[in-house]
């Protein structure tokens, strides 16, 4: 390998490493989306939920003890009563409507992103052998589970964002307002930099093609 090419898969792999940890902080996290219900002039305290791929935390917070009674950033104020899908408990369901909604679609979800998690160590293993000698054809089915790994953080997302939709839409909800928190924005990241990661690390650890047109692949000088 070139120290040309050499260089490329190093910067291929510092972007795939920047999105292990995104997609990391994005699993492990509660912050994918922020729900409250309509504020209304006479409310006396402020509610939110905020929600990832495990459980869901509702925060109840009085008016009076929010300097500017502003009701957007109380997830970070109060008390938070934090509620586990259970997912591995199919016997166990919650009566709360959001709650067995969410864990629907959370369960689809968790399970995805455990994929996920599964192609990344693989595709480190692959990569961590790769330095050897002579081993660097190993860097192209880790480039390949980085791609898969970043697709799966896709569909995560995707069915996170169907998960919210259905919640506000719902006539058995309370939750008018939302928005997409920073874990939704890191596993957006995500996707990005290990799929398109992926994408480069394949291309650049790819054999040099030949030169002249009377060469062939077996021809063609091997790289030192």
């Amino acid at each position: 390998m070139s120290q040309t090419q050499a260089l490329k898969v190093r910067v291929a792999l510092f972007c795939i490493l920047v999105g292990i940890v995104l997609a990391m902080v994005a699993v492990v996290t509660d912050y994918w989306a922020v729900m409250s219900p309509h504020m209304e002039h006479n409310n006396a305290t402020c509610e939110a939920a905020h929600f990832g791929l495990w459980r869901i935390c509702t925060t109840r917070v009085p008016v009076d003890d929010i300097e500017d009674k502003n009701c957007g950033a109380i997830t970070l104020l109060g008390e938070k009563n934090c509620s586990y899908f259970r997912h591995f408990n199919p016997g166990e369901s919650s009566e709360i409507f959001e709650f067995t909604t969410q864990k629907e679609y959370s369960i689809s979800a968790a399970a995805i992103a455990i994929f996920s998690l599964g192609f990344i160590i693989v595709g480190t293993i692959c990569a961590l052998l790769s330095f050897g000698k002579k081993q660097d054809y190993l860097l192209r089915p880790a480039s390949m589970f980085y791609a898969f790994a970043g697709l799966c953080i896709f569909v995560s997302v995707e069915v996170m964002r169907q998960s919210v939709k259905r919640m506000i839409d719902s006539e058995d909800t309370v939750w008018i307002e939302y928005y997409y928190s920073w874990s939704f924005a890191c596993a957006c990241a995500a996707f990005v930099l290990l799929f398109l990661g992926g994408l480069a690390l394949l291309l650049f650890s790819l054999p040099r093609m030949p030169q002249n047109p009377w060469e062939s692949c077996m021809d063609a000088e091997p790289e030192h």
